[in-house]
């Protein structure tokens, strides 16, 4: 203990100083950095090659299939479909404050 006080007040550092130990580390870091790398660029790749226009194509597909349902749904709004009230729907036995329909009824799409 009073090794290291003496070689501290004389300005030599006990455990960091450049030894086999940190070299050591310091070459694995090297090692790591250089196989970080290539792994990088191959995710790159992947990323742009693969990911990108995976969304693209997805995106495509998800607007198509909108477009035909907006079309069906003119269609039927055409057509003048008219919604058959059974007798078993929206049975209330209290009225609602705001009337007949729920909160979140919508006369264009519900029926």
């Amino acid at each position: 203990m009073a090794s290291r006080i003496a070689q501290a007040a004389r300005g030599i550092r006990f455990a960091s100083s450049a030894s086999v130990s940190t070299n050591a580390w310091l070459a694995e870091r090297a090692a790591i950095k250089e196989h970080a790398g290539p792994a990088a660029e191959t995710w790159r790749k992947i990323s742009i090659y693969v990911c990108i226009p995976a969304i693209l194509v997805t995106s495509a597909n998800a607007y198509n299939l909108w477009a035909k349902h907006q079309a069906h749904l003119e269609h039927e709004r055409h057509e003048g479909h008219e919604a058959v009230k059974y007798p078993y729907m929206r049975i209330r036995a209290k009225a609602f404050p705001w009337g007949d329909d729920s909160l979140f009824f919508n006369p264009a799409v519900n029926m």
